[in-house]
């Protein structure tokens, strides 16, 4: 649950900071301390920057944290409208994460300068408030201290409360409780529970098509890897949302697998561990459409979540067969942890069918992502090149950086089969990432299409606005990207 918030529109004065307060103070870009006014307790500042021997632009990128006279714990941050909102996001991560650490549970945030740069301010230091003072689920006995229920704002009071950062935070918040649960706990069968029983509150249309009525339809990629589980609790769920007044029709599609294995081509313990955020894409996916549907968003929606677990089993598919898509592809297994590109197939598939303007998927699909990237981008796949701008815009605009990687023709050679229409994927490993998107470029059909694959989901001490290693990382991207499908006609 996000802190709620109480806007004061008023610059904040010491007496707004009682003994034991929290504060984070944001300062406008200024080089001397002369340069900036109306802001308490600066001789504080001054004296804690001489001790350490810093200039005041150096708050731009490492803020300190002072204990003010009343006994409040300030820390200081400035915002270079110069950087990046990546940048941004992180120095107010890093700002928040020294006085969240003594678990309070209200915070004040002053925003001060110029009327763009305290509106701005307020907007970027709220979102990454509400996305680190909210406490992801935890197992333990006694829990870590207080979660943060309140906000205060000084210096900008906003007449829509903020609303699209606090839906963007929602949905973050969502993908990443999703996340972090075991897999004893987010089973398939669960997880369909817990959508459907999200669906009812928020509206949505629901529909689930499970495993024997996917494999009376023909949908054999899906079923190959969902026959391997002693339940048949797979799924392809499909959520839709439609916006007031509107055409355009985008499709979500996600990854959902709850436990990877690996199948019969067993994970080693160190890369099985931490397989139960496989279904990290559908998280992705639903927590747009929870931000989207909450900001009220012009847009129609369709979410399809593929959620299915790979386990290794006697009916488990194998290496060497020739499984049947959902449209008719046929497809030679090599490799039974390529597993993602398996169900997205069929997910892909049905989501083409009803023919949106666009789709867009969501995956942790591959190591060699990762090998490419690192954990502080996404890679990301256009169908044209218009599409891979305004993917790489949407990064930019969002803090959540992507990375565009080529989706040449010619990467087919790879995977031709002698005994089918395609291989799965192919032995070696090597550009896999794109590989795997070839395969999947199989079931879109003509529809544009935007294939992201996930390797920012999880990076240790966190990225951008979020300080948790699971990032959540894809929710704000998604929605900054839904807003130019809003500026475009159809």
């Amino acid at each position: 649950m996000l802190a709620k918030i109480e806007q004061n529109g008023v610059p904040l004065t010491a007496a707004d900071l009682p003994r034991g307060k929290h504060a984070v103070l944001v300062l406008p870009k200024a080089a001397k301390l002369e340069a900036v006014r109306g802001v308490p307790f600066m001789e504080v500042l001054a004296a804690a920057l001489a001790r350490r021997k810093k200039k005041l632009d150096e708050l731009a990128k490492s803020p300190i944290a002072t204990d003010l006279p009343q006994g409040a714990l300030a820390a200081w941050v400035m915002l270079d409208p110069a950087k990046s909102v990546f940048e941004q996001h992180t120095v107010l991560r890093k700002a928040l994460s020294l006085v969240l650490a003594e678990k309070p549970e209200e915070i004040v945030i002053a925003v001060f300068g110029a009327a763009t740069e305290r509106r701005r301010a307020a907007e970027l230091a709220v979102y990454a408030a509400w996305v680190n003072g909210a406490r992801l689920p935890e197992r333990k006995r006694k829990p870590d201290g207080a979660v943060l229920r309140a906000l205060r704002l000084y210096g900008y009071r906003a007449a829509d409360g903020l609303a699209l950062q606090q839906a963007v935070a929602e949905g973050n918040l969502l993908c990443r409780e999703l996340t972090v649960l075991p897999p004893n706990e987010l089973t398939p069968a669960n997880y369909r529970a817990r959508v459907r029983q999200l669906a009812q509150q928020r509206g949505w249309r629901h529909e689930e098509y499970d495993v024997k009525r996917l494999r009376k339809m023909g949908a054999g990629a899906f079923v190959a890897v969902a026959q391997g589980s002693a339940d048949e609790d797979a799924a392809i769920v499909h959520l839709s949302y439609r916006g007031s007044k509107t055409r355009k029709h985008v499709a979500l599609v996600g990854k959902g697998i709850c436990f990877d294995t690996g199948g019969h081509n067993l994970k080693s313990a160190r890369t099985m561990h931490g397989m139960h955020e496989d279904m990290n894409g559908s998280a992705v996916a639903l927590g747009i459409l929870l931000a989207a549907s909450e900001w009220k968003l012009p847009l129609n929606l369709d979410c399809w979540m593929a959620i299915a677990q790979n386990n290794l089993s006697p009916r488990a598919y194998k290496q060497n067969e020739v499984v049947t898509a959902l449209n008719g592809t046929t497809i030679e297994i090599v490799h039974t942890d390529a597993e993602g590109r398996m169900v997205l197939a069929d997910t892909l598939t049905l989501a083409a069918r009803g023919k949106p303007d666009l789709m867009v998927d969501f995956a942790t699909l591959t190591g060699s992502m990762h090998v490419a990237l690192g954990d502080r981008y996404s890679g990301v796949f256009a169908t044209s090149d218009e599409l891979a701008r305004r993917a790489i815009a949407a990064g930019r605009a969002s803090g959540e950086r992507v990375c565009t990687l080529p989706l040449d023709e010619d990467y087919d050679e790879a995977l031709e089969s002698q005994i089918a229409d395609v291989k799965q994927c192919t032995m070696e490993g090597q550009a896999d990432h794109i590989f795997a998107t070839r395969f999947l470029k199989r079931f879109v059909g003509k529809v544009p299409w935007i294939h992201m694959d996930l390797s920012g989901s999880s990076c240790k001490g966190g990225l951008g606005a979020v300080a948790t290693d699971v990032t959540g990382f894809g929710v704000a991207w998604g929605v900054e990207f839904l807003k130019t499908v809003l500026s475009r006609t159809r």
